[in-house]
């Protein structure tokens, strides 16, 4: 059975993520991401000075980036290293963008339950005053 993807809610707060809350982002093991550390260049979290890794939210998104081409393309490690050196701005664009829409979606569903709680408040103005 497949790992179900767990979203990181990114908050502007927070500067770093767990090297788990990553591989769960992506419902990957975290070994693969350590391996992708060593195979990509622009994978480099910081590290504190026991060894934990810290990701940003860039880190996360060069992870995503590999993740696109790896695991979504179906492309070989190679393939995918040579790719990010010839079109790294499509990619890093492409990356950008579906973040961005995830961030409008957000903010459409927070206004959606607005308006649905202004209907409420409206509809039970009315009941009142048909009293």
């Amino acid at each position: 059975m497949a790992k179900r993807r767990k979203l990181i809610q990114f908050s502007d707060k927070r500067l770093y993520y767990s090297i788990q809350e990553v591989a769960d982002h992506f419902a990957v093991n975290v070994s693969l991401l350590r391996y992708w550390e060593k195979e990509f260049e622009n994978i480099r979290p910081k590290k504190t000075a026991g060894g934990t890794r810290q990701y940003t939210k860039e880190d996360i998104q060069q992870i995503e980036i590999v993740y696109h081409l790896v695991k979504e393309k179906g492309m070989t490690i190679e393939g995918a290293r040579q790719t990010l050196k010839s079109k790294k701005d499509d990619e890093e664009k492409r990356v950008e963008a579906v973040a961005r829409l995830q961030e409008i979606r957000k903010e459409l569903a927070s206004i959606e339950e607005e308006f649905e709680m202004l209907h409420q408040q409206q509809k039970y103005s009315k009941t009142q005053i048909e009293d």
